[in-house]
């Protein structure tokens, strides 16, 4: 199945997108393949065009629903003022209700991570599992800077510092250049750029919640299983971090994974690991069967 629409949710217009099919034949039987929840990373400078064509691939074992935030991309944008990451993952679970998805596997990546913590935290019970891609639990700029010194050394952090510090506005596209290149051996590029649709107004209020945000003593709460990926070279969202991620969820439910000579867009760098890896988490996790070919 390939759709794409609009919903109205709680009075926000939100934009999705569809890849594969939530009932398949099996024998005498419809089967139901879990629904994968796509939140891309941001705040305002993406949506979830960056994701396309990649994870096309997983509706083999799911259905892949692309979801742009409120604020983000094609859905409403709203007062920039008022955005925050409770209003989307309460309106991640509003979508979910209002177009019938029941037990999601929310895969979060970067700030979609966030917004997926967020929302496992507040709707205990309503996702199936989580997928946790290159994301922190808990703002750290020394940290962020000291990753990017060691990657690059101390000129390119204090531009990153300046960036996540909350001085981002005064740094050029030159100037972050050589700190982007950091980030993985791919980033988006030219093509991906002119694919989104940005919301600039909405970069220096979210950046300025990021630099708030913790909820890492709330990550006990989380009542699913959840794996928590990161690639090994990842400045922004480091290894330390998805550490700190795993160590404060439930014993028993989170699975760690760091992928070597990987970024922060991990499926680019790394896609002969991370596919399968991700797969195997759909379908034994969640209690399906592989069913290549559906």
């Amino acid at each position: 199945m390939q759709a794409r629409m609009n919903v109205e949710v709680k009075g926000t217009r939100l934009w999705f997108d569809v890849d594969g099919a939530a009932l398949v034949p099996d024998g005498p039987e419809m089967r139901e393949r879990p629904t994968l929840v796509l939140l891309h990373g941001g705040p305002g400078s993406f949506d979830h065009s960056y994701l396309k064509p990649d994870f096309a691939q997983l509706s083999t074992v799911a259905q892949v629903v692309y979801l742009d935030l409120p604020g983000h991309g094609r859905s409403d944008w709203g007062d920039p003022a008022r955005w925050s990451f409770e209003l989307c993952a309460d309106r991640v679970r509003d979508f979910c209700d209002t177009v019938g998805i029941a037990r999601p596997v929310v895969f979060g990546h970067s700030l979609g991570g966030f917004v997926a913590m967020v929302y496992a935290v507040r709707h205990p019970g309503h996702a199936a599992a989580l997928v946790l891609q290159s994301t922190f639990a808990r703002f750290d700029l020394g940290r962020i800077v000291e990753d990017f010194s060691r990657a690059g050394g101390d000129e390119v952090a204090a531009i990153a510092e300046r960036v996540y510090g909350g001085d981002s506005r005064s740094v050029t596209p030159e100037e972050w250049a050589p700190c982007w290149k950091l980030v993985g051996s791919w980033v988006p590029g030219e093509q991906e750029r002119a694919r989104t649709v940005v919301n600039a107004e909405l970069n220096a209020p979210g950046l300025e919640l990021m630099r708030g945000f913790d909820v890492l003593d709330q990550l006990a709460r989380v009542d699913c299983p959840t794996l928590v990926c990161v690639g090994e070279l990842d400045p922004i969202t480091p290894v330390a971090a998805a550490r700190e991620i795993a160590d404060a969820l439930p014993e028993r439910s989170a699975r760690l994974e760091v992928i070597e000579g990987a970024g922060h867009f991990t499926w680019k760098d790394a896609p002969d690991r991370y596919w399968p890896l991700v797969s195997e988490f759909l379908t034994t996790l969640t209690g399906t069967k592989l069913a290549g070919g559906d």
